[in-house]
């Protein structure tokens, strides 16, 4: 049993509700332990699994959040580098599900958080477990 923590932006509660939903569906149908922590934002959330990486108390982690296009760059800019955060941390063998939306509208972000559609917090979950086999193999 691996124990994984689902750190999640907790802009859009009702979006990463689902997110939270799909992700814990898959986790706990595998028999993974699951926790949940809640950052401010998408940005914090690299930080964040940083931190916790360091503890040696999780063995994989599904970063949940969304972010929606608005009338300026700052969509961009929280969009990119938490991308890019949460990569840098998979390329230092962090094993990282990455279920962070970025989408144009809400109404696209309806679809894909929905674990009856594009359940794309279960797929996160997945990826997470994926990477964290992988990890495992090569140990």
């Amino acid at each position: 049993m691996a124990r994984i923590l689902i750190v999640e932006a907790r802009f859009y509660a009702h979006l990463n509700d689902m997110l939270i939903a799909g992700a814990r569906a898959v986790l706990e149908a595998a028999g993974h332990a699951v926790e949940v922590l809640t950052v401010p934002g998408a940005l914090e959330i690299p930080g964040a699994i940083a931190l916790a990486a360091e503890t040696d108390r999780y063995d994989g982690f599904v970063a949940i959040g969304v972010v929606i296009r608005g009338e300026t760059y700052h969509f961009e800019i929280v969009a990119g580098e938490s991308a890019r955060g949460i990569m840098a941390l998979t390329m230092d063998g962090i094993a990282i599900g990455n279920g962070i939306l970025t989408v144009e509208n809400e109404a696209q972000a309806l679809v894909r958080a929905d674990p009856a559609q594009k359940d794309k917090g279960g797929e996160a979950a997945k990826a997470a477990l994926a990477l964290l086999a992988l990890r495992e193999g090569f140990a």
